[in-house]
């Protein structure tokens, strides 16, 4: 299974790594995220898979946002490892 090896992965690099932690939180929502991206290129119609991606990208935003305003150098560091693009502020 994918998440799994990816909280393995994970715990390998940052033994001090908590799993309740906005890091490995936003991880794991990103891995979810681009799981049911994928699902959804195949079945466009999935309506009730759109509505969970829908959900868990404002709780993934929630926290990015949360960690922005609380650490921006973990932040930077975490968007940059993780390959997702920085939100612009209005």
């Amino acid at each position: 299974m994918v998440k799994n090896t990816s909280i393995s992965v994970i715990s390998q690099k940052e033994k001090e790594e908590n799993r309740g932690s906005v890091e490995f939180q936003v991880f794991s929502f990103t891995t979810k995220i681009r799981k049911l991206t994928s699902h959804l290129e195949l079945h466009k119609k999935d309506s009730s898979s759109q509505r969970g991606l829908r959900k868990i990208l404002g709780k993934r935003q929630r926290l990015l946002s949360y960690l922005s305003k609380k650490n921006r150098g973990r932040y930077k560091e975490l968007i940059s490892k993780l390959s997702i693009r920085e939100r612009k502020t209005r």
